[in-house]
């Protein structure tokens, strides 16, 4: 026998609340409807859902079984509604991100730790490519949300663009380095120490010879290649090696002091940091607020660095 869910809510409000009249106004119906429903059921199921003759009105065992299901019921609706009002909101739900890795281990992770908190029921799903491969991930749906550094010139034409933070690199050295315990140094004392360099495929490969012939090296030794941002971090907090990193990164790091940048003016790329999406495919709400967060996390990094990198880095 089917019974209408319905009829499963009104036995329990009726018990819940105490009688009839009061369940009849917890359902928003007038007294004798909900009365001309519970004898319509008591008729169906041949059976009586409250006691005859007894004041306050008594549910039978049939009754109060029924009533149980009634709650389970309730209980589900507002679950359900709590999940659509959290999905459609932004907080539950989602989020496939992929990003170069320096920015993502180095600036992006923080912030993801800082989002979870204030949305747990936020599931990000994050991977790690460079600009040709995060383009083509995007294009075939596999990711929502790219993060990485880009020209103008190279946003692919079906993908939209939002920068978040101009290209600012720097020479990146273990706080325990000489010549970051140096009050003042010569450009060729730079030239004596090993160079760690970026991943091949990286922005920053390129980026290194660039910043060291801005500043007249050209003749520099590497050390280590290839490597993590976390195994980049161990091979200076061992070594005497520099590398060149985007200041963000050695920004956000200042809390640990493991890693610090040298007060010498590079020549900045044209690059800025910024975010990827598919221009015509509908973006789910978690996805727009994890978004959200990032542009309003980095507006506040951004004026952060501009402010420290003045008085730290960019003096000289």
């Amino acid at each position: 026998m089917k019974i209408d869910p319905n009829h499963l809510h009104m036995l329990a409000a009726i018990i819940d609340s105490g009688g009839l009249s009061e369940g009849a106004a917890v359902l928003n119906k007038s007294q004798p409807s909900v009365s001309r429903s519970v004898a319509m059921l008591e008729k169906r199921l041949g059976s009586r859902l409250f006691e005859k003759g007894k004041r306050p009105l008594r549910p039978t065992e049939l009754c109060q079984t029924l009533a149980e299901q009634g709650r389970i019921i309730v209980a589900a609706g507002t679950a359900a509604q709590s999940a659509v009002e959290l999905y459609s909101g932004g907080k539950a739900g989602t989020a496939r991100v992929a990003g170069t890795p320096i920015f993502m281990d180095g600036v992006i992770s923080n912030m993801m730790a800082a989002f979870q908190t204030a949305f747990p029921e936020v599931s990000i799903h994050q991977s790690y490519g460079y600009l040709a491969e995060l383009s083509e991930q995007l294009s075939v749906g596999n990711i929502d949300l790219a993060i990485c550094p880009i020209t103008p010139n190279e946003v692919p034409s079906n993908l939209s663009f939002r920068p978040i933070l101009r290209g600012r690199n720097v020479i990146a050295c273990a706080p325990s380095h000489p010549l970051a315990r140096k009050a003042a140094f010569k450009f060729e004392d730079i030239a004596a120490y090993p160079w760690i360099a970026p991943p091949a495929g990286s922005p920053l490969y390129s980026d290194l010879k660039r910043a060291l012939d801005s500043i007249g090296i050209t003749d520099f030794r590497v050390s280590f290649t290839g490597g993590s941002l976390a195994s980049i971090f161990s091979v200076m907090a061992g070594s005497d090696a520099l590398t060149v990193l985007p200041y963000s990164v050695v920004f956000m790091q200042r809390a640990a002091k493991t890693i610090t940048a040298l007060p010498v003016r590079l020549e900045h790329p044209e690059r800025e940091l910024g975010l990827l999406w598919h221009a015509d495919r509908p973006m789910r709400p978690a996805v727009r607020r994890f978004q959200r967060f990032l542009e309003t996390e980095f507006r506040g990094l951004a004026d952060r660095i501009d402010e420290r990198g003045r008085e730290d880095v960019w003096r000289r």
